[in-house]
């Protein structure tokens, strides 16, 4: 078993003990999970990129940032249980996507779409 599949075994039990999961329809979860995103955003308001840099060696950033990031998955983790997804060959899958739009040769170094790319 999976790291992943374990986590989301035990986060499936958390919730279910709860009696939550009639509250986690997916639009539900998709909501939540962008909340939480603007969570992890809002530490990054009004600082500097230094100030954003250091966030993970301060003690109360790097918890900040660390509850905000695991808010993340735990909520990505129950949007893939609730559509069926398995992250891990989604993951795998779209990387091998994005290695084709964006060859070495041609992205290395750049900061352009893949449509923008100059194509030979």
């Amino acid at each position: 078993m999976s790291d992943l599949h374990a986590l989301t075994t035990d986060l499936l039990a958390f919730r279910d003990a709860r009696d939550w999961r009639q509250f986690h329809s997916l639009r539900n979860l998709i909501v939540s999970l962008n909340l939480e995103a603007a969570e992890l955003l809002e530490l990054t308001q009004w600082k500097s990129d230094a100030e954003i840099a250091a966030l993970p060696v301060e003690a109360a950033g790097g918890k900040a940032l660390r509850d905000e990031c695991a808010d993340i998955l735990l909520y990505l983790l129950l949007i893939a249980d609730a559509a069926g997804i398995d992250l891990l060959a989604a993951a795998r899958d779209k990387l091998a996507e994005n290695g084709e739009k964006y060859p070495v040769d041609k992205a290395r170094g750049s900061r352009a779409k893949y449509t923008e790319l100059e194509r030979f």
